[in-house]
């Protein structure tokens, strides 16, 4: 009998082939340094004796042992439970998801806010919810807007990264086929982009949205929690009244789990009823949504976002000062190295020199554009950075770049 089964073996064989298997490394705890274990292919990991600082971290105000939020987490467990138990519309809504979400609202400058089991599924469940008839999207859009977008019937026009003179075109062409204004349109775009380190021309997109009676959705999940008064880009540039839907994850600068959406009352009635990720999954656990909601009282009312931005300041400043190219305009710093196997070649000096900073290679970036992609952290010492940029310098010697 004919096999119509799967080559799963033959896949990973070209994965292998191509340098693009992704494997495993775990580490002892999630913060600015630790000890990581080699893969291990599903046997027990066995740690590394020595410990090794951490930039590739998305736990940007270096949160996620922080006491405060330790404690408000294990304060749920213990009043409300480990888990949901049930889809919010049915038994798992509690006082701890309507805390975090009045939280949000607030930030955010917003009627209301919803919490999703995962920031992926925001973005799905939003996207496919509103169903529009013709989404605008960033070319480098993150993959959840993507999968979003195929997701529905809608026509998806892609515009030029953070270019809003090619957004602005591409809704004028549209037009043209829409004379009698009968489409819906979304304009859907990252804030900060998380490969590129890019912001988004957000007052631009908003004028050209204007101009055409489009809505615009912005994913902040690299921007939550590290702008005014603990809001994002948006908040940042005075957007909240320009800007229809804003998403966000609880699992970077909040350091916990889960993703939200923000916006209207009637945007929040729709989601709930008709967004399929939040409807017919379990809620969020109640210890990571009281996680969330006192990481953002901290970043909020602490200066823990300050110290990041200085730690950012003064890698940037470092990193330039020797001669790397660094890309963006945000907390993460790709330093650009152009060819792949430079790229993956400083990334295992870095690792040699105690500093975790994985390579990022095509596909997840144009050819030609590998990069080391630094993340500092609020909670990284003068030291940690100082180590960090020397371990630059003598990687970067070692392997021709310098």
């Amino acid at each position: 009998m004919d096999d119509r089964g799967f080559d799963l073996e033959g896949r990973l064989h070209d994965l292998e082939d191509a340098d693009l298997k992704r494997t495993l490394s775990p580490v002892d705890r999630v913060a600015e340094r630790g000890y990581f274990a080699e893969p291990s292919g599903g046997e027990l990991p066995v740690l590394d004796s020595t410990e090794a600082l951490v930039f590739a971290s998305n736990n940007y105000l270096g949160l996620t042992n922080d006491q405060r939020i330790e404690d408000a987490a294990r304060q749920a467990a213990a009043t409300v439970g480990t888990g949901a138990g049930a889809s919010r519309l049915v038994t798992g809504d509690t006082m701890v998801h309507q805390d975090l979400e009045r939280q949000l609202a607030e930030t955010k400058g917003t009627e209301r806010a919803l919490a999703f089991s995962s920031g992926y599924a925001a973005n799905v469940g939003t996207i496919t919810a509103l169903d529009p008839d013709v989404i605008f999207s960033d070319e480098y859009n993150h993959a959840s807007i993507i999968d979003g977008c195929r997701l529905t019937d809608a026509e998806t026009i892609v515009y030029d990264h953070c270019d809003a003179t090619s957004l602005r075109t591409k809704l004028e062409r549209r037009a043209a086929f829409d004379d009698a204004n009968e489409e819906s349109w979304l304009i859907v775009t990252d804030s900060v982009f998380s490969m590129d380190g890019t912001v988004a021309p957000m007052a631009d997109i908003c004028d050209a949205a204007e101009a055409f009676g489009a809505w615009v959705m912005a994913d902040e999940a690299h921007a939550t929690g590290l702008y005014a008064d603990g809001g994002g880009v948006v908040q940042a540039e005075g957007l909240g009244d320009r800007v229809d839907i804003q998403m966000g994850t609880l699992s970077k600068a909040l350091a916990s789990q889960g993703g939200y959406v923000a916006g209207s009352s009637d945007l929040i009635e729709c989601l709930l009823n008709d967004a399929r990720p939040f409807v017919f999954s379990t809620g969020l656990a109640p210890p990571a949504a009281a996680a969330a909601s006192e990481a953002l009282h901290v970043a909020r009312h602490t200066d823990v976002r300050e110290r990041l931005w200085e730690n950012v300041a003064h890698l940037r400043d470092g990193l330039e000062s020797m001669g790397f190219t660094v890309l963006g305009d945000s907390q993460i710093l790709p330093v650009l190295v152009g060819d792949r196997e430079d790229a993956l070649a400083l990334a295992d000096e870095l690792q040699d020199r105690g500093v975790i900073a994985p390579a990022i290679r095509p596909p997840t970036v144009p050819e030609r554009t590998s990069r080391i992609r630094i993340v500092p952290i609020a909670s990284h010492e003068q030291g940690d950075i100082v180590k960090c940029l020397e371990a630059f310098r003598g990687a970067g010697e070692e392997i021709g770049l310098l």
